[in-house]
Order: C-alpha cells, then structure tokens, then sequence
C-alpha cells in the first residue's frame, strides 16, 4: 500500500524542527519495518496574519510504501508526534492511502497556498474522503498544513526536499552529477527543460525540488556556465 504522511506546525522557535520530527517518524517506521520511506518534501503554504506558524508556515510529508499494517503506522507517528512535539506548538497529522482520484485534495492543497482555510474546512473534507486526520495539542490548526501538504506532495509539482546534498564543489558532467547526488534528473530553472549533457559547477548549500514526481536539481545558466540554484531561485518551489 501506497501511503503519504504529513505533519505541520509541530515546533516552537527553540525547538526541534517539523522536517527532523518528519524524519524521525519515517525512520521509526523503517525501524519497525513496516515499509519503506522516500525522501521528506517541505511545502510552502500561505502567509497571512490570520495564520499563525513559526516561521515560514510550511508542512513536511514523505511517502511511504507500507509492507505491515495502517494500524501501527497510526498509532506510531501518533504517539511519537505527542511526545516530542513542542507544548508550544499546534500539531497535526495526516495519513493518506493512495487513489487514483485525488483532484480534490490537489485542490485542497492548491488553496492552502493562497486562501485562509480553517479547521473545519480540513476535517469535513478528510472525513468526506476517508482520510486519516488528528491533532495533539494546542489549538490543532496543524491539520490544516498537514492535509494539504499531501495534497502538494500529489501534484509531483511542489516543494523542496529536506536537507542538502554533501558534494564537493567543483564542475561536473550531467550524468556523473546524477549519480552522486542520486537524483532523477537536473531541470534549468529558467526553461523548465531537462539537462541531458553538460557540465554543472556546485557549490554552497546543494538543493532538489519536486518536479514532474521526480527529486531533480535545478540550475541555472550563469556567465560562466550551468550552476546549481541560489536561495532566491528556490522560493518558487
């Protein structure tokens, strides 16, 4: 069974963050072997001052590919996310089995990125959809980021993964950058087209996205060739 895990708004300013809980969790279910985990997607959801969020008000998921029961999968994430959230914070959790019809929660996901949305809104549509959905603790807003960073992490169009690649900076060729990244594929930032040769020179904090469901780097056309995206080129995933 194909199973995508969400959690948003489980951290304070001087706690540890939602993506290494995300970690965390997906970790624990390997331990369990319970299946397999992908890598963990950020997604960038609205900001408003209707909407309060730590810092960049933005949900992590991660697939995951279940071999045991939905049940521990539940009741584990469940139970860690009570521990080791911050008491300061308002979790949520979202577990979603796959189908094939998803539109609506794309939809959801799509205006969790630029509407104010509200609790009720979220549980009347997992309950709707049958979707897994719970908070522990605080006011619970959580549930909101985390039923729509499924929904974001369904369009294979959205987010940035977790965590930055260890490479030494240097030039390298299109398909040996692949390899040692493992990553699909390398995508210019600028025409939205796939490098299939080339050379590409990293540097700094090494970065992949979500694109077409697949973990790609992108880059950029410098003066002085193809180089891995900046900062301000990454906002837009």
């Amino acid at each position: 069974m194909r199973l995508f895990v969400c959690i948003d708004d489980t951290d304070d300013l001087d706690s540890k963050g939602t993506g290494e809980i995300a970690e965390e969790i997906a970790n624990l279910l390997e331990e369990k072997e319970l299946g397999k985990s992908s890598a963990i997607s950020r997604h960038q959801l609205y900001v408003h001052e209707d909407i309060p969020y730590t810092s960049h008000n933005s949900s992590m998921c991660f697939e995951f590919c279940l071999k045991g029961e939905l049940s521990e999968v539940v009741e584990l994430a469940s139970s860690y996310l009570k521990i080791e959230s911050s008491p300061l914070s308002d979790p949520g959790l979202c577990i979603y089995s796959y189908k094939e019809s998803h539109d609506a929660l794309i939809d959801f996901g799509k205006n969790a990125k630029v509407k104010v949305l509200t609790k009720e809104m979220a549980y009347d549509f997992a309950e709707e959809h049958g979707i897994y959905l719970n908070e522990f603790g605080g006011t619970g807003d959580g549930i909101i980021g985390a039923l729509a960073g499924v929904g974001l992490r369904l369009t294979g169009n959205d987010g940035r993964f977790k965590g930055k690649h260890k490479i030494e900076e240097g030039l390298y060729q299109v398909e040996t950058l692949k390899e040692v990244l493992n990553i699909d594929e390398i995508i210019n930032h600028q025409t939205k087209s796939y490098l299939l040769e080339g050379n590409v020179y990293v540097s700094g904090k090494v970065k992949s996205v979500l694109h077409n469901h697949k973990r790609v780097l992108p880059v950029y056309l410098s003066n002085d060739g193809y180089k891995n995206c900046l900062k301000e080129h990454l906002r837009v995933y």
